[in-house]
């Protein structure tokens, strides 16, 4: 890789990290450091094939991909580890209710990882049904099945307060 290829790389990293953190966050139902591990592992998937990947048309939705698809590797591989808390990791105050974060956080933990992932990048990332299915290499009969299943699981979870949440 050139040294204009690498300099192009860490400002393209700098840019997105963020983003990619939030939406880490959300697929791993608050597990900040799990979080920061995929998205240092995708940047890393993404640096090595940056010389293609810079030319792709939308490299953000491809980094999104590859941190959708480490996730779920990541699910694959620990399914049968479990992490006991005792407490949320701390979140900036965003002027938000707290409670309703960790109300959401808990309801989305609960979900099956396919299905978080569907609907973080469904209603988070605000792809398309199309675009997911891309994203999660399923067919879109997938992704509609998994949105329905999902947010029928979150309703029974959060029971009659969802149309509250949704307005917050």
């Amino acid at each position: 890789m050139g040294q204009g290829s690498g300099e192009d790389f860490a400002e393209f990293a700098a840019v997105r990290a963020g983003h990619m953190y939030r939406s880490a966050c959300l697929l791993t139902a608050g597990d900040t450091h799990l979080a920061e591990d995929l998205v240092q592992e995708a940047l890393g998937r993404i640096y090595l094939r940056w010389s293609r990947v810079s030319r792709v048309g939308n490299p953000a939705g491809y980094a999104q991909t590859v941190l959708t698809r480490t996730f779920l590797a990541h699910r694959r591989r620990f399914s049968s580890r479990e992490r006991a808390r005792d407490s949320f990791p701390e979140f900036a105050d965003t002027g938000a209710d707290p409670s309703l974060r960790l109300t959401l956080l808990d309801a989305l933990a609960r979900l099956p990882a396919k299905d978080r992932a569907v609907v973080v990048l469904r209603y988070w990332e605000d792809r398309s049904i199309h675009e997911t299915a891309d994203a999660l290499n399923v067919s879109s009969a997938a992704v509609r099945t998994r949105c329905v299943r999902a947010l029928a699981r979150l309703r029974e979870l959060l029971g009659e307060d969802l149309a509250e949440y949704a307005r917050s």
